[in-house]
């Protein structure tokens, strides 16, 4: 893996066309035998809010879709299977002064090409607090919040944003990051976002699923081609998790128009190699489709079952 930036010593790897998302799941279900594709939320006209002070004196909270790790729930490390037993669905917030131990094992990130062995890889709290040192921003708010993944956008619309909004003016929070990791949390932070921006805080995604987010309508979105699970910057190296909330700290307070999005120069690879294999299920055998589908069923009903709990 290799990165480039304006950092000289930081070598630039090839730029190439990042995965189509929303095209790649339709073909991997309709394949697994499910109808009526799924529709991905679409909007034109997109909220913006500017900062309404320097950064350095701006309060910023964090939003991500990690979970709560919770040994009841089955394997969530860093090889564990697709695990819908540790899904949530509700916000959360906890002290963003701690040390919380967030997994991602309950979303579809990219399996075959990382591992989420380095929580700052997906969650750049530490990041953040480097940030804060420098002088970067003003504070971190006191907590920062979970945000539920939810295929269903009129939940996550009309109950979770509201839900986090209210949390973010309870905090004083006067900007807002966001990070997903899946395709859907995607979607979900973006809508999130667009409330929030909607309420005057200004916000930046941190995503790695351009198609998804864009057509959305985010407020503003730092894009980064890099597998999914690595949007806060490479695992185990503290200069692209800088580099990474660098950028998105400057498109906050840059950014003059609503849905301005910036391409990280982050490279994952010296070849593209790796995004032909995310949900590739052109490369699945018909016994592997089955069992694909049978897992798929049973992972559903696990998270129907906590869901109607």
């Amino acid at each position: 893996m290799t990165i480039v930036s304006r950092n000289p010593s930081l070598q630039a790897g090839p730029v190439g066309e990042p995965i189509a998302y929303m095209a790649r799941t339709r073909d991997y279900y309709l394949t697994l035998g499910y109808g009526n594709p799924y529709q991905w939320a679409e909007n034109a006209e997109i909220p913006f809010a500017r900062l309404t002070k320097p950064l350095a004196k701006t309060r910023v909270a964090l939003v991500t879709t990690a979970a709560r790790f919770d040994p009841a729930h089955g394997d969530q490390g860093p090889t564990a299977p697709y695990n819908s037993a540790a899904k949530f669905y509700e916000v959360y917030s906890l002290d963003s002064t701690s040390s919380p131990d967030l997994r991602i094992s309950h979303i579809a990130y990219d399996r075959t090409h990382t591992r989420p062995d380095d929580i700052n890889a997906y969650f750049p709290l530490v990041a953040l607090r480097r940030a804060l040192g420098a002088g970067r921003i003003g504070e971190v708010t006191p907590r920062f919040h979970g945000f539920p993944t939810n295929r269903s956008q009129k939940t996550t619309v009309e109950v979770d944003a509201p839900a986090l909004l209210a949390r973010l003016a309870e905090d004083g929070a006067e900007a807002a990051i966001f990070v997903p990791n899946c395709p859907v949390c995607h979607q979900c932070v973006t809508l999130a976002a667009r409330r929030v921006e909607a309420a005057g805080i200004p916000t930046v995604i941190m995503g790695a699923a351009r198609d998804i987010v864009t057509q959305a309508g985010p407020p503003r979105f730092l894009f980064s081609d890099v597998p999914l699970g690595n949007a806060a910057g490479r695992p185990h190296d503290v200069a692209s998790q800088d580099l990474t909330l660098a950028l998105a700290l400057d498109l906050l307070e840059k950014a003059d128009h609503a849905g301005t999005i910036w391409t990280s120069p982050l490279r994952w690879a010296e070849t593209d190699a790796w995004k032909r294999d995310f949900m590739d299920i052109t490369r699945l055998s018909a016994e592997e489709i089955a069992r694909s589908r049978d897992e798929n069923d049973r992972q559903k009903a696990i998270a129907k079952e906590i869901r109607e709990a």
